[in-house]
């Protein structure tokens, strides 16, 4: 969840780190430093907040052209200045950056670092004490650099800088993920590309238990015995252009209103000459030998999975569970004979999902990944990967991954009937085209949804969203992206269920936003409004087109019935993002979360 930047090079290093962090920021973090060494020796520099208090503190006098950098989400140790990378061994001879969470923490502490007085309370500060120990038993950084790799147990990826030796940075990597960025006199890592596409746009993929020696040169990479390893390098599929917020004020509103762009996007990576559609045929063999799929997922991502179920059930006709990562890891269903697994994931970092994909190839089952990032750890280490074609997304609340998975879902579902010959009456690419279509109607009446969320939530403690069906998945994640961003309490109800407990919270004015876009639950999913509004709350009833009652307060563009989600949930952000605007809340940047969870 924390970010890492190095360089080393011919360059001034300070703006490389610093502009590194910046675009590491959606990461989530709440304090941030950088290491620079020169002739004068180590410059450290720390603080707990944000990057911008970061720059105040750098010394412009300071000229270094190699250095790491670092934004830290707090794990072991509250948010501090002592707390934040990077850390330093006792002598000031090792300096470190780590993402990851250290499991033999103790362990390690107790067996190597007893007569060792640690400054802070990380797990990282005992990688670098344990180096320093370890080279004054050997004299050789780069054998104690191993050695302590080695003895590491958990997720790991570190960058160090030895005070001695200005011409390399040490680099190690373990379930967390990290890059390394080639250029023709220097070199960069990097936790995501995003972060040195001002310097070059082409990298090298680290695997788990290997180590990187850095040079401005040269970068040499081994397993922890030695071996070499030769690795070709691959060039990074981003436009630094779609990093920036161009005019918008935060990146959250942006992504919503590229979602009709990612919809046609899709289609056309998606969709053959023929205007049929366009997939891997090794994709659609696993999907056929599958006689049950397991969706693996977190957060939003486990929303998306939840409404692809419907797609693959009815329109494939193979049953389908989906499962939320980190339950699944420690509590492991009993699986068919021949199952498929699919792991839905935005940055295909996600920790949990990954443990998870471990097990299940440890049991021989194919698993297929569907990613916003071609070259993630969970693309790399699964069977198959479709990408979503979403482009880079920056704000912590997803918006337009979330939709992208939905489509990508829907045409891997088309796909599967047709090679298993069902008859259905639904081509998911002309269907997409009218859903980009109406995306784009919704976008264009954000004055609509500013005025509904400042009459709803501008003060409200709590709010509620029922629906029925496949709207009941759509408003859980109405509530999950208003909870994560305005910080208001909101949970997502089956309508039938609020008379099973729910309804007791209904008080004077409790906001319940109603979602109404499937024909055979229109009437049940108002009598539940009915319910609310009879004990006081305020209700908001966005429909359907054709579904339409006089009183609702917003009508949806028509869409095919199954394809509502991608429809329905643009209003559901939009009134998330207005809520937490006219609440001073920090739209992108939301305060505990972080964008990419690469910790278990």
């Amino acid at each position: 969840m924390c970010g890492i930047v190095g360089y080393i090079g011919n360059n001034d290093t300070k703006e490389v780190l610093l502009n590194g962090l910046e675009k590491l920021e959606y990461r989530g973090y709440d304090s941030a430093g950088i290491a620079t060494l020169n002739e004068d020796g180590m410059h450290l520099f720390k603080v707990k907040g944000r990057i911008a208090a970061l720059r105040n503190k750098v010394d412009e006098n300071v000229h270094a052209t190699m250095g790491i950098g670092h934004t830290r989400w707090a794990t072991h140790g509250e948010p501090s200045e002592d707390n934040a990378h990077p850390h330093q061994s006792n002598s000031g001879q090792f300096t470190i950056v780590h993402n990851g969470v250290i499991e033999n923490y103790y362990e390690i502490r107790d067996q190597y670092l007893a007569n060792v007085a640690l400054k802070s309370e990380t797990d990282t500060e005992i990688i670098v004490q344990l180096i320093e120990v370890l080279y004054n038993e050997c004299k050789d950084v780069k054998e104690a650099f191993r050695q302590t790799v080695a003895k590491l147990k958990g997720s790991y990826a570190i960058g160090v800088i030895d005070a001695e030796n200005p011409d390399m940075i040490y680099v190690a990597k373990n379930k967390s993920p990290l890059l390394i960025g080639l250029g023709d006199d220097f070199n960069v890592i990097a936790s995501d590309a995003m972060a040195t596409l001002k310097q070059t746009n082409r990298y090298l993929e680290i695997n788990d238990k290997e180590i990187v020696i850095l040079k401005r040169d040269r970068v040499e990479i081994q397993t922890l015995d030695g071996t070499v390893i030769e690795r070709e390098p691959f060039v990074a599929q981003i436009d630094a252009t779609d990093i920036e917020k161009g005019t918008y004020p935060y990146f959250m509103l942006k992504e919503i209103d590229e979602q009709p762009f990612v919809m046609r996007k899709i289609i056309q990576e998606y969709q053959d000459e023929h205007d049929d559609i366009k997939l891997d045929s090794d994709v659609r063999s696993a999907m056929l030998d599958a006689d049950r799929i397991y969706i693996i997922a977190a957060g939003t991502s486990y929303h998306a999975g939840l409404v692809g179920k419907q797609f693959i059930e009815k329109i494939a006709n193979i049953p389908v569970e989906v499962h939320i990562a980190s339950e699944f890891s420690y509590n492991m269903p009993l699986l068919s004979k021949s199952p498929l697994f699919v792991f839905i994931s935005q940055s295909g970092e996600t920790a949990d999902s990954r443990s998870v994909l471990v097990k299940i190839k440890e049991l021989g089952h194919p698993a297929l990944t569907i990613t916003n990032v071609p070259g993630s750890t969970l693309s790399r280490e699964a069977d198959y990967t479709l990408h979503l074609h979403a482009g880079p997304e920056i704000a912590v609340a997803s918006t337009k991954a979330y939709t992208a998975q939905i489509a990508v879902l829907a045409i891997l579902a088309v796909d599967t009937a047709k090679a298993k010959g069902l008859k259905f009456d639904f081509d998911p690419l002309r269907e997409l085209a009218i859903v980009a279509s109406a995306m784009e109607s919704l976008t264009d009446q954000k004055e609509k949804f500013e005025s509904i969320a400042k009459d709803y939530f501008e003060t409200t403690r709590n709010a509620f969203f029922i629906g029925r069906s496949g709207d009941y998945n759509v408003v859980q994640e109405a509530a999950l992206k208003l909870k994560e961003i305005s910080y208001i309490q909101a949970e997502g109800f089956a309508g039938g269920e609020l008379k099973h407990g729910t309804i007791a919270l209904i008080e004077q004015d409790t906001p319940v936003v109603a979602l109404v876009t499937q024909a055979n639950i229109n009437y049940s999913i108002r009598g539940n409004v009915q319910e609310v509004a009879a004990r006081g709350a305020k209700t908001c009833i966005i429909s359907m087109e054709g579904l339409e009652q006089e009183d609702d307060s917003f009508v949806l563009p028509h869409v095919h019935e199954l394809l509502t989600p991608l429809v329905s949930v643009v209003p559901m952000q939009l009134l998330a993002y207005y809520a937490a605007l006219h609440r001073d809340c920090d739209v992108d940047k939301p305060r505990n979360l972080a964008k990419s969870v690469t910790v278990e």
